[in-house]
């Protein structure tokens, strides 16, 4: 999937289009003096300074990929490999938590790519306190409920209902009692329906879990000896989405929350971790605790919700170690400075190597300075995360501590897919500031799709962005851009499968 930068703070989206001035087209050399990356029209600047050509280039020095607050994917599995058992491998990462069962067993959670209800089920399922006979299948429209025969079939009777339930409650059902939509053929385990406008997967959260652990960790590490690391994301899986919905977040399928791919993606490996760990939480002060997790830690966690603690298990990871190069333009074009003239770490949070991770970063450029955040300048730059350091920076950085907090923000993950498909967050951006510049082109909240409902979200294969609206959808991909489907045009497009099966919309059609 092509990496698509993500301008952030110190420039707007349209500042993206401004024309760059080339150092070299200036005739400015850049050079490195002493303390930070300086680069100016001055040489000479003393015998230690390391200089750079005319177009030259800023190296950083990385560790990590991914937020690096609580457990460390790779970390947990380089752990596991090491004998650690999952509950080792969670108290090691949230300090200050402890084991415990979940307090709630069924959860809602909105298909964003969905926008209508057609099921089936091999062994029949439930409507409305009725049985719908195997090879029957059940539409929802408006608080009735359609039984046809079959997918598109003659209606048989109707009966009032907004959900679709299994043949029998409980977690773990056998294959044939798991709802299929018609058309795409996608699986979900528990009652398909409509809450709040939106299509919802009303599920137990063991079987939650069971949709989540393939799209977010590798079931392979099972075959490697890193079942203990699935086990222990099993966990923070299950105490993440408790979490979430505690503090008041909706729960949907995409990055947003956690990527769902329902009963579809189930693994054996990945649902062998889900049963042997089913209920089980990390809980803080008898509550769910916010059990953030990403790819890999470089060696060392963030800090954040729980301590900051020495991740070796981490020096498996492909991106325990890396380096970007950039050219100066680039980084001034990036952070809205116009030429720039220094680049540097400020502040560090001093654990690891080369200062730690980076809290502050200074750019300063012919048109204006701005200090920014490590984690912006990581998003900005499309680093692989805030744990760099400046090559040839001889200035230490302020040392800090690093952040603790009680509070929840409960923004994307970073998972191991994250470095399969670099950029899913910057995609989101993206997606979500042309979305919005289209929706004003049809009218806004008056015109044809009416109202937002929800917020746009990554499609579950990570190639795109949707967001659904009271009258329709929007789509978007990196080759098809943004484009419309309301009314007629959106009902076929969705009883032919959607996006899984159709690929992304090429145009809009809102008739």
């Amino acid at each position: 999937m092509p990496r698509l930068r993500m301008f952030t703070t110190g420039t707007r989206p349209r500042d993206a289009r401004t024309r760059r001035l080339s150092l070299t087209a200036l005739g400015v050399t850049p050079v490195l003096i002493a303390g930070g990356l300086a680069l100016g029209t001055q040489l000479g600047q003393g015998d230690d300074d390391v200089a750079l050509t005319v177009g030259g280039s800023v190296t950083l020095t990385g560790h990590g990929h991914g937020h690096g607050r609580g457990l460390g994917q790779w970390g947990a599995y380089g752990y596991a490999k090491k004998g650690w058992s999952a509950n080792r491998i969670l108290s090691h990462y949230y300090g200050g938590t402890t084991a415990g069962k979940a307090g709630r067993s069924e959860i809602d959670v909105v298909l964003t790519n969905q926008s209508s209800v057609s099921v089936r089920a091999g062994a029949g399922m439930r409507v409305g306190g009725q049985t719908v006979a195997p090879g029957q299948a059940v539409s929802l429209s408006g608080g009735t409920a359609n039984i046809t025969s079959g997918c598109g079939g003659p209606v048989v009777r109707s009966v009032p209902a907004t959900f679709v339930e299994p043949l029998n409650a409980g977690p773990s059902r056998p294959a044939g009692e798991i709802l299929t939509f018609c058309g795409s053929g996608a699986k979900y385990r528990g009652k398909l329906g409509y809450a709040g406008g939106r299509v919802v997967n009303r599920i137990h959260i063991d079987d939650y879990v069971k949709g989540v652990l393939p799209k977010e960790i590798s079931p392979g590490w099972a075959d490697g000896g890193g079942m203990e690391a699935i086990k222990a994301q099993a966990v923070a899986a299950r105490t993440y989405a408790l979490a979430a919905l505690a503090g008041g977040k909706q729960i949907d399928d995409t990055q947003n929350s956690q990527v769902y791919g329902g009963a579809s993606v189930e693994d054996p490996r990945t649902n062998t971790a889900a049963d042997a760990t089913a209920g089980q939480v990390r809980l803080v002060g008898g509550k769910p605790a916010f059990t953030e997790f990403s790819a890999s830690t470089g060696g060392y966690t963030a800090g954040g919700q729980f301590p900051a603690v020495q991740d070796d298990g981490d020096s498996i990871s492909p991106s325990h170690n890396w380096s970007m190069t950039l050219s100066p333009d680039t980084i001034g074009s990036a952070f809205g400075v116009g030429a720039l003239r220094s680049f540097e770490v400020v502040e560090a949070n001093g654990l690891g190597p080369n200062w730690g991770r980076a809290a502050k970063v200074r750019v300063v450029g012919s048109a204006r300075s701005v200090d920014v955040s490590g984690e912006d300048a990581r998003t900005t730059l499309g680093l692989k995360s805030s744990f760099f350091a400046i090559k040839g920076q001889t200035s230490k950085p302020k040392i800090v501590t690093p952040p603790r907090g009680t509070g929840s923000n409960f923004g994307s993950l970073e998972t191991i897919f994250d470095e399969i498909l670099p950029g899913a967050s910057q995609l989101l951006s993206v997606g979500t500031q042309l979305m919005s510049g289209k929706f004003d082109d049809l009218g806004g909240i008056t015109g044809l799709l009416g109202q937002a409902i929800g917020v746009p979200g990554l499609t579950p294969d990570g190639q795109g962005v949707v967001q659904l609206f009271q009258r329709g959808m929007m789509f978007f991909s990196a080759d098809t851009g943004v484009h419309a489907l309301a009314g007629r045009a959106l009902a076929d497009y969705q009883s032919k499968g959607g996006q899984p099966v159709l690929g992304f919309p090429k145009r809009d059609a809102l008739r």
